[in-house]
């Protein structure tokens, strides 16, 4: 089979990832997926049973199915079971297994149109619900909808991103931490073509897209847009830029407004503390929790649970720290609908039931502190309806993840969506993150629907390790990363799918892949996901002991100066700094190099790191370093005191190091400064090696 249908394929039908199925089969089974579709939803009181066979009280069924723009509007049907018939994603990733997802541009279009490249097609009735790209080319991208010969939208690449072109407008479009996104949803009845001209290698991109009934009515979308279709564009703006505050009343749904109720109390060691309890239907629509500091730390030993219906297990059982989108151990996340402002943690996603609900803080350390606490629960009255599924969320750790098998965010039967999914991803490798080359896959019900391109740019990012890019904390209303320490092989990030949602009618295998090719990488991945269903989950939710929970910090970190270590001081005359690539035989080397010609102001040459370590402690400082005829002596100090000998670089020719002892050095958590002072004319640092003793 052709390389481009073997590609439309294996994304319009969700193809296996190595064998295209023949088409007339897989209309055929789209055709039963539908029918099979149509009896699930005409039976669903069915589906809302307890574990006894007991009905659990609920409402009449939702009036609305939202669709494009108003996924973003009403926040409130959240939780309503979607009437979508299928799921999918075109994607630039490497067919063929590797790593070329790409780089190359091999794998980024379906085929040659004349001197255009068609990079997505989709048919109707559907929607695109969102356009990622790491590095956005030169040239033009163009939607053709219905079938129509000249295109509905023709902008340059770039302006799909930049905020300025209707109706590409922020929040709903934007960039950082390297990656270009748009939640703009562009509709349409019968067809989508998306096209590139004016740009001869197109490289990455993840067009995600949504497919309704046949007899779905979708209003194609209109250009110019409609002042009341931009006045939607500009609403969902003001939600979107909501993010750190109260968002309950979008969430309670037209007409209804939400109480409130707060307490405060103290959760000693090993009992639960109750924070709220009803017994008569309705939904919790948000979770304050704080303060949020008190809940930092490696360890992760405070759990949140939320019973419904008088289950005897809880629905919703997940450390407080991961559950508010904390980073090992820090507050890291402020998105729209979790995270931590103002020393307070938030969560806030509509949870419906039908006869009660009860959540309560559990201190699981019996010889932990108390937890002195602030809550705030926001709720309504109005109880689940028969088309809704329960809130969810799964806890997950693999340490170390298995060899050869990717890492799962959740694994499940039943039938729901995802909604949300956070990832802190911790290597054993310190001084790299090659393990987030990994894609993220999902099937949905037995066949594969997303292939991603790269493991940030699931969550919306690009190009990690790459100064202003994939390199540092940064939250945005549905997406962030979390971290990225490259001395201690460690990143995350977060990403909530509201107009993208990964519905399912059976099953769900969500994954992450740890490392380039074949999960080959050690790691150590923990993660949340966010889902409603309408079954009880057959996904383990029982959480391991809070040992097994506890941060697993590096005993070695990693720095390369010659990259992106930050410099705290330098010298301030007859010195020069450089950092760049050295010829050291047949190869090169990255390095941060002090060449001097005279004395500093004060004496010696110093230039001084800014240290992040991940715990307090006595660690040993070593170096790696060129050694040759015009190198000096290094010393290492904290405070102007020796942490250890001065050891001699010189050498009669021009080689790389082994790994030299220089001293040792009492951290604490987080940053240390070091200073390395040099006697002689030149230093050349490649890596400063900290290992904790013991």
């Amino acid at each position: 089979m052709p390389d481009h249908l073997q590609y439309r394929n294996a994304q319009i039908f969700r193809n296996s990832k190595t064998q295209a199925n023949h088409p007339s089969n897989l209309c055929r089974l789209n055709t039963m997926k539908f029918f099979r579709i149509l009896i699930t939803l005409a039976c669903l009181p069915a589906l809302f049973l307890t574990a006894n066979g007991q009905s659990k009280k609920t409402e009449p069924v939702s009036t609305v199915q939202p669709i494009g723009i108003e996924t973003l509007l009403r926040l409130d049907l959240l939780p309503q079971i979607k009437t979508q018939v299928y799921t999918g994603a075109f994607t630039s990733y490497d067919r063929s297994g590797g790593n070329d997802d790409g780089f190359s541009g091999k794998y980024s279009f379906l085929r040659k149109e004349g001197d255009q490249l068609v990079i997505a097609e989709m048919e109707g009735p559907g929607v695109v619900t969102r356009i990622h790209m790491p590095d956005p080319q030169e040239g033009y991208m163009e939607f053709y909808l219905d079938g129509e010969k000249t295109p509905r939208i023709s902008l340059k690449i770039k302006e799909y991103f930049d905020g300025k072109h209707l109706p590409f407008l922020a929040p709903l479009t934007g960039s950082g931490v390297g990656g270009y996104y748009s939640y703009v949803p562009i509709s349409y009845q019968y067809s989508c073509k998306i096209m590139i001209r004016d740009c001869p290698v197109f490289t990455f991109y993840d067009f995600n897209y949504v497919k309704y009934p046949a007899n779905t009515v979708v209003q194609t979308y209109q250009n110019p847009p409609s002042p009341e279709w931009l006045q939607k564009i500009e609403e969902a703006g003001k939600i979107l830029n909501s993010a750190g505050t109260d968002i309950s009343p979008y969430l309670a749904g037209p007409g209804i407004q939400p109480e409130s109720k707060k307490i405060r109390g103290t959760a000693a060691p090993g009992k639960p503390l109750e924070i709220f309890k009803m017994n008569k239907p309705g939904r919790i629509l948000g979770i304050k929790l704080g303060p949020a500091s008190q809940f930092a730390g490696l360890q992760k030993d405070a759990v949140l649970n939320v019973y419904y219906e008088g289950e005897m297990l809880p629905s919703v059982t997940c450390p407080v720290a991961d559950l508010f989108g904390y980073s090992f151990g820090e507050p890291a996340m402020k998105s729209l609908f979790a995270g931590t402002h103002d020393n307070v943690n938030y969560l806030y996603l509509p949870m419906p039931f039908g006869k009660s609900v009860r959540i309560e803080l559990v201190q699981e350390n019996p010889s932990g502190p108390a937890l002195p606490v602030e809550a705030e629960i926001v709720f309504s009255r109005n109880g689940r309806k028969i088309d809704e599924g329960y809130f969810y969320c799964h806890w997950n750790r693999e340490n170390p993840c298995t060899t050869g098998k990717p890492f799962t965010y959740l694994n499940s039967t039943g039938n729901g969506h995802v909604i949300g999914v956070s990832i802190q991803a911790q290597g054993f490798n310190p001084g790299g993150t090659t393990f987030f080359e990994g894609d993220d896959i999902v099937m949905i019900d037995g066949d594969m629907a997303i292939h991603g391109t790269g493991s940030e740019d699931s969550f919306n990012g690009g190009w990690y390790d790459v100064p202003a890019r994939w390199e540092e904390r940064a939250s945005f209303p549905l997406s962030g990363c979390l971290d990225y320490k490259k001395p201690m092989g460690r990143t995350g990030g977060y990403r909530w799918l509201i107009p993208d949602t990964y519905v399912f009618r059976k099953s769900i295998d969500y994954t992450i892949e740890h490392g380039p090719e074949g999960n080959a990488e050690s790691t150590d991945y923990t993660s949340v996901t966010y889902y409603y269903s309408t079954e009880k989950p057959s996904a383990n939710a029982q959480l391991p002991v809070a040992a097994e929970r506890r941060i697993t910090a590096p005993k070695k970190v990693v720095f390369v100066p010659g990259w992106n270590v930050p410099t705290h001081t330098t010298p301030l005359q007859n010195a020069v700094i450089e950092k760049g690539s050295v010829k050291v035989g047949i190869g090169r080397v990255r390095c941060f190099t002090l060449k001097t010609t005279n004395s500093d102001v004060f004496g010696a040459h110093e230039v001084s790191f800014i240290l992040d370590l991940p715990e307090a402690g006595k660690y040993q400082i070593s170096v790696k370093a060129i050694q040759g005829p015009d190198m000096g002596t290094l010393q290492a100090r904290q405070h102007d005191h020796p942490l250890g000998k001065p050891v001699d670089l010189y050498a009669s020719e021009t080689v790389i190091s082994p790994i030299l002892p220089i001293g040792t050095l009492n951290a604490v958590q987080g940053n240390n400064v070091v200073y390395f002072q040099l006697s002689g004319k030149n230093l050349s640092l490649i890596e400063i090696i900290l290992e904790i003793i013991p």
